[in-house]
């Protein structure tokens, strides 16, 4: 396989919260060599963790996978679940199960720290995003309260992507993207905002070195892996900062991921602070930011409501008034922790078709909603949507997002885009480039084009009015 390639190899990595990607890349050409996976698990009764070490052996055998290509790489870069609260013991050991991005738990928790620290706006002005339940420090604050007994034998906090880097060189670093979704990383400082610590009682000596765009992580040290010992480790990043370098974007395009959650981001060339809470202001990988909006409910829910219907996902019927809010898990956007889904408008004649395609349209008009302050008041408004994720794949997807946004869609062709941007990291350190550059270079964000369609407005409607009129019921 080397022998193929015209340039030197890197591994991009992509742990997820249920499974762990490997991708061997050619860094000159971005041609996939090798691929490897293996799945983990999601428990915690009530919560949603998962035990690190779980991670690792996932990454071992993804790797082991990867054949003999894996053994001639140059670079390497680990692309991870975001916000998920890593506590280590004193011997590098999990002191308990992660807590995981979307485990809502916390949500008392955040309302609290919004109150104690100054309100919303102090909150988004300081650290670019509202402290919701899914940022780790709300997960810590948790933690502080539930656990006393884990937070005092915590000896290190990580972030999924952190603890996989130091696995493999040894060394405590993270990077500005993934540790702006932390909520004690100041976007107006661009450091760990010690006030924020000193309140939830985090000590900063227990947190990583935040590594500047470009700067490595170390080598691999890790001997038992396939990977070559003194192999260059980029920094990583969270896995919608790899997803944007895998993508090469550019500031102004916007990207709807269709995964279990649905997230729609697009770079920016200026700090983003919204009070709402309904975008987080993350930084990205490179140097800009990424502001982004995040849903709970996308093709995981949708998929539930077919098979209640006992449907094939895909065997959605127009017409007929009736809605859904499909918050199944409750939701982060908007911010309602503690909501079940919604349905309104159902009638005699309502088919089951008709209610499978509402469950897509609440989905998508979720993200939708939160488009607008994503993109910079300068962002062309007939930009192309790219749609990535499992749902892109979708007819039905395809075309309620067409449908409801009124404009055109792009559905790449590259798959696995957070390995290949963890894969672009890793060649941009090792060719001393930038990495979304190298990304457009390999022709990432290339793929099948789809004409904008009129926005369905009366759709539209109905959904703003339910979520308006169901507010009460929402808030259980």
């Amino acid at each position: 396989m080397a022998a193929q390639a015209a340039g030197p190899l890197v591994v991009g990595v992509d742990s997820s919260t249920q499974s762990t990607k490997a991708l061997v890349v050619d860094a000159v050409t971005g041609a996939v060599l090798a691929r490897g996976q293996a799945s983990h698990t999601i428990g915690g009764g009530a919560g949603k963790e998962s035990d690190p070490r779980q991670w690792w052996q996932a990454l071992g055998e993804a790797l082991d996978q990867c054949g003999d290509a894996v053994r001639q790489a140059s670079a390497v870069s680990v692309g991870g679940q975001q916000h998920g609260l890593v506590t280590l013991d004193a011997a590098g050991e999990p002191v308990r199960p992660a807590l995981l991005w979307n485990d809502v738990r916390p949500a008392p928790q955040s309302e609290r720290l919004i109150a104690e620290l100054g309100g919303a706006k102090a909150w988004a002005d300081r650290v670019g995003s509202v402290p919701r339940p899914a940022l780790t420090v709300a997960k810590w604050a948790w933690l502080r309260e539930h656990e006393p007994d884990a937070a005092a034998a915590t000896a290190a906090v990580r972030l999924p992507h952190d603890y996989l880097t130091e696995r493999l060189t040894g060394e405590a670093v993270t990077d500005r993207g993934d540790a702006s979704g932390t909520g004690w990383w100041a976007s107006s400082t661009g450091a760990y905002d010690t006030e924020i610590l000193a309140h939830v009682g985090l000590d900063p000596a227990l947190l990583p070195r935040v590594a500047l765009p470009g700067e490595a992580a170390g080598t691999v040290h890790a001997g038992h892996l396939p990977l070559p010992k003194g192999a260059l480790v980029a920094a990583g990043t969270g896995d919608n900062m790899a997803a944007a370098l895998g993508l090469g974007l550019r500031p102004g395009l916007p990207v709807l991921s269709l995964g279990t959650s649905g997230t729609v981001y697009a770079v920016s060339t200026h700090r983003p602070a919204d009070p709402s809470g309904t975008v987080a202001g993350f930084a990205d990988a490179r140097g800009d930011w990424l502001p982004l909006a995040c849903t709970l409910n996308c093709t995981l829910a949708v998929d539930r409501v077919a098979a209640l219907l006992a449907r094939d996902r895909e065997a959605v019927e127009a017409g007929g008034g009736v809605v859904m809010l499909p918050y199944l898990d409750g939701e982060r956007t908007p911010n309602l922790p503690n909501a079940s889904g919604l349905v309104h408008g159902l009638r005699h004649d309502t088919t089951a078709g008709q209610v499978l395609q509402a469950a897509y349209d609440g989905a998508v008009f979720t993200l939708l909603e939160a488009l607008d302050r994503v993109l910079d008041a300068d962002a062309a408004p007939d930009a192309p949507l790219l749609l990535i994720g499992g749902g892109a794949r979708g007819r039905a997807w395809r075309e309620t997002v067409r449908r409801l946004s009124g404009r055109p869609v792009v559905v790449p062709e590259a798959q696995e885009l957070v390995a290949l941007g963890a894969a672009a990291q890793a060649a941009g350190l090792l060719l001393e480039e930038d990495p979304a550059a190298v990304a457009r270079r390999w022709g990432t964000a290339r793929g099948a084009e789809y004409e904008a369609r009129p926005r369905d407005d009366a759709a539209w409607e109905r959904l703003t009015a339910t979520l308006a009129d169901g507010a009460p019921l929402l808030r259980p």
